[in-house]
């Protein structure tokens, strides 16, 4: 049975026992509305972890769109009975005065890597995001950390993070977890209409398609407006962005080097985001 807790006082009660008796402690940070996406992170926790915490919170300060944050998924009952088969030891559910105590005043901001794409268009989104993995990782003093590659800008910030203060915490990725038809899992997935539902698995494949392009010697610029044609002419409009860049730093995509195909688009009022890897050939 999976023990869910809201405060931090009895968190961390929970947390010195487990380390005092030596136990390893993964953490997976959530904002719930859980799916098989989320589960696969939770079982890769629980492969290298003694005890596995999950946190559900939907934090207001990423969502740079209040009728974002209003509709987003709130399913916590549905979430703790999904964990519960699992085994995760707990579910922390704090509330927002939980997590940010009145006179908070602290915001962490990681340059570079949160500045274009989801940064470009989503203004603070990555400070809010920045902010609170920090918080939850101290709040539940874990040794690592797993987040899915799907979001792979925020993974990088998080990685950046980590690196740049010394946080204590292994930082571990996991694939990106797909339907049937390709569409990677993801719970804003549960307001799209049969219809779009259906469309929507054109999303990855153009970025597959258009990812096999480029490593077969496509000119990129080229090759990305023709895929954008594609997308908005299945009615995923607008595209926000489609862009190949470097897979660690995100800055221009270099030859010999990892590279992303990143893209984010709307499609029945919901706001999709995706990414393949691509492998750029050598220069000469």
């Amino acid at each position: 049975m999976t023990r869910i807790v809201r405060s931090l006082a009895e968190l961390r009660d929970l947390t010195r026992d487990w380390r005092a008796a030596g136990a390893t402690i993964g953490v997976v940070p959530t904002m719930g509305a859980l799916h098989d996406g989320h589960l696969s992170l939770v079982r890769a926790a629980q492969a290298e972890c003694d005890r596995v915490i999950v946190t559900l919170f939907v934090n207001p300060r990423q969502f740079n769109n209040a009728e974002d944050f209003a509709k987003y998924p709130r399913t916590e009952d549905a979430d703790a009975a999904i964990l519960s088969p699992l085994g995760a030891d707990v579910l922390f559910v704090p509330d927002a005065a939980e997590v940010y105590p009145p006179g908070h005043a602290t915001t962490i901001s990681v340059s570079g890597v949160s500045e274009p794409l989801e940064g470009a268009h989503r203004p603070g989104h990555f400070d809010g995001v920045a902010t609170v993995v920090a918080l939850l990782f101290n709040m539940t003093q874990a040794d690592r950390a797993y987040f899915g590659e799907k979001d792979w800008q925020q993974l990088q910030v998080v990685r950046r993070m980590v690196a740049d203060l010394h946080l204590p915490i292994q930082i571990v990725p996991c694939p990106a977890i797909r339907a049937a038809d390709g569409l990677a899992l993801s719970s804003r997935n549960q307001r799209l209409s049969p219809d779009a539902r259906a469309r929507a698995a054109l999303l990855p494949a153009v970025l597959l398609d258009t990812a096999a392009r480029i490593e077969a010697g496509g000119t990129i610029s080229p090759t990305l407006a023709g895929a954008t044609v594609k997308l908005v002419e299945a009615g995923l409009s607008p595209v926000e962005y489609l862009e190949l860049r470097d897979a660690e730093s995100l800055g221009e995509a270099q030859p010999g080097r990892p590279a992303r195909l990143l893209v984010a688009a709307w499609l029945d009022g919901v706001r999709l985001i995706d990414n393949v890897a691509v492998t750029l050939p050598a220069q000469g």
